[in-house]
């Protein structure tokens, strides 16, 4: 099956992001969106919601994950937003949970599924330690054959403590520079949350992978990791495919999976 009939069978690649507030979510979907518009917001019946509705709803507390977000610079691709759950509230980790259940059905069609989850966690909160909704999530929500990939997102708020850290040491200010990110990646990957996020005694759903995306709101981010470990995660070419054909800002990618596969 190539591209053209994987489109018109599945139509849409579906993607639920989970996340804090601020946690950066809008911004990494833009970027993988190649835009810096918000998106259109669409019920479950294809009706698109006035912003002023919308906002109202968000006012009272309101938020519905079934509906689309869908950015016209890439339609292709749509997003559901669990706004809300991190507030660590019962009814709304059962909403999410109902949520990924109903959409992993294997029986709603490929096209409807979700196909892939995202959930951002925030590097630069101060305890930079998971909240009561993350631990819960990995521990209780069973995502079935949804990978999952964890974005720890605003990840260069690390390299202020590392810059910190070599100017103590000697270095010099050009070089704590140089030198701060492959610091702060290196102790990060030898740090607590690693250990808890795949430690599968206490965590008994662990993600497929993790990322860690730095300086996302800048002009010249690059969101190229993340479409990457997406497409290398998903164990069913079809969706692979499809990913990768809806995708637009990794052109050497689709090129190179046109030739693998």
């Amino acid at each position: 099956m190539d591209a053209s009939e994987i489109r018109r069978d599945i139509n849409r690649f579906r993607i639920l992001i989970i996340g804090r507030a601020n946690a950066g979510k809008t911004t990494i979907l833009q970027r993988v969106c190649n835009t810096r518009e918000n998106p259109e917001i669409y019920n479950n019946a294809g009706e698109k919601i006035d912003p002023a509705v919308l906002m109202a709803s968000r006012e009272r507390g309101v938020h519905d994950i079934e509906n689309e977000m869908v950015f016209r610079s890439n339609p292709g691709f749509v997003f559901h937003d669990s706004r809300g759950f991190e507030a660590g509230g019962q009814s709304e980790f059962d909403k999410v949970k109902a949520f990924i259940t109903r959409r992993s059905n294997e029986r709603l069609g490929l096209r409807n599924r979700i196909h892939v989850i995202w959930y951002c966690i925030p590097m630069d909160e101060d305890a930079r330690s998971f909240t009561e909704a993350e631990v819960k999530f990995f521990t209780q929500c069973n995502t079935g054959n949804i990978a999952v990939i964890v974005l720890f997102t605003k990840f260069d708020a690390l390299y202020d403590d590392e810059f910190a850290e070599l100017i103590s040491k000697g270095a010099s200010r050009k070089d704590a520079e140089v030198l701060a990110p492959q610091h702060a990646k290196e102790a990060f990957e030898n740090g607590p949350q690693l250990k808890l996020l795949y430690n599968r005694k206490g965590n008994q759903h662990p993600p497929r992978c993790h990322i860690c995306l730095a300086d996302m709101d800048k002009d010249d981010a690059d969101c190229g990791i993340l479409i990457e470990c997406t497409a290398k995660t998903l164990d069913d070419d079809t969706l692979k495919q499809m990913f990768i054909s809806t995708q637009r800002t990794n052109v050497e990618l689709r090129m190179r999976y046109a030739v693998e596969m």
